[in-house]
């Protein structure tokens, strides 16, 4: 070939990979014409629950399906390890932060941080009490409390002895249910005691606190577990004192729970528990990572309803909160109070999809 064809097919070459790269060609690395999927940190709070696990396991299916590479670290409920995770997902470069910080009070120093570098931050199932985030994503804790009591207030007739057993009231999940529960029985249901046990969202606390509780009042007629947490200690008192008894009985303790994991579905269908609140762990997986993408994008939300059964709302100056909707579950699918509720073996129950 001479030089003057070699020129020329020199030319043809390159203005073809000019073209071709004009065009967008998608990269077969990435499948999205070349640009490499954004990477993101998630911070597992805790591994030692069925729901957070449940969470765990959802996530990395929804940062697939947007096309998201997960870093990922679990803090363990120790404020002091999630704040050196974030310093972790610094050095690696993320370009968002989706986290459940369980001291919704200490965390404020790693938001700064993360504010600092331009990093956004979504946080999931609680609400910092102070500090930047793009968007919160829970679900109406005051409404579990609100719905708890209603359930309990309707079916101890307005009357009884009740053991709360709360989570941590450094988390504004934990203060939430406790007032609004407080609240709605003060107001709806005056004829029924309260005693109030803080846990810190531990089990063996609270089944030694409901401990002492059943032996100081035997009467007890009604348990607020504010988290599956408590599941299997209460479920063990009951029956070590023979009132793990089926709900017509009259020594039956009223139980209700807040999370719908499926052992919770299980034991309300069986007769043993009689109530949760369905917190989505799904959807916290879902649209903590929608909302992380959302920030990387450049798009902005406004206060209002959403397209998937939620509402936005403005929590205090520039925090915004996504309200996922958290239904009441019940053996009978029937209407305490005006709140309704699903039966157990509903199929859109998240606890009845995972798998």
């Amino acid at each position: 070939m001479n030089p003057r064809s070699i020129a020329s097919t020199a030319l043809v070459l390159t203005s073809a990979a000019a073209l071709l790269s004009a065009c967008g060609g998608d990269d077969p690395a990435t499948g999205d014409g070349g640009s490499a999927a954004a990477v993101v940190g998630v911070d597992y709070p805790r591994s030692d629950t069925d729901f957070w696990n449940s969470y765990i396991k959802y996530t990395p299916r929804f940062a697939t399906e947007l096309g998201l590479d997960l870093k990922t670290t679990n803090s363990q409920n120790d404020v002091a390890k999630l704040t050196s995770n974030v310093q972790s997902f610094i050095s690696q470069g993320v370009r968002g932060v989706a986290m459940a910080p369980q001291d919704t009070a200490a965390i404020a120093p790693a938001l700064q941080t993360l504010a600092t570098k331009k990093i956004p931050v979504v946080t999931i199932d609680t609400r910092p009490d102070q500090g930047e985030v793009f968007m919160v994503v829970r679900a109406d804790n005051r409404a579990y409390g609100e719905k708890a009591c209603r359930f309990l207030g309707t079916k101890l007739s307005g009357s009884g002895k009740v053991v709360m057993l709360q989570g941590d009231l450094a988390s504004i999940n934990g203060r939430d249910r406790t007032e609004a529960f407080n609240d709605c029985m003060r107001k709806n249901y005056p004829g029924i005691t309260i005693f109030g046990e803080a846990t810190n969202w531990d089990g063996a606390v609270a089944s030694q606190k409901l401990q002492i509780r059943l032996t100081e009042h035997p009467d007890i007629k009604g348990v607020y577990m504010q988290s599956s947490f408590a599941l299997a200690g209460t479920l063990q008192l009951l029956k070590q004192r023979n009132l793990l008894v089926p709900p017509g009985d009259p020594k039956h303790v009223f139980v209700v729970s807040n999370d719908g994991i499926p052992k919770e579905l299980e034991e309300i269908a069986a007769g043993n528990i009689d109530a949760t609140v369905s917190q989505p762990a799904d959807l916290y997986a879902k649209y903590a990572l929608y909302y992380l993408k959302a920030a990387i994008d450049g798009r902005t939300f406004q206060p209002g309803p959403t397209d998937h059964d939620s509402t936005i709302l403005q929590v205090r100056e520039g925090l915004l909160e996504d309200q996922l909707s958290a239904p009441l579950v019940t053996a009978d699918g029937g209407d305490y109070s005006g709140v309704p509720s699903r039966k157990p073996d509903d199929k859109t129950l998240w606890g009845n999809n995972i798998g």
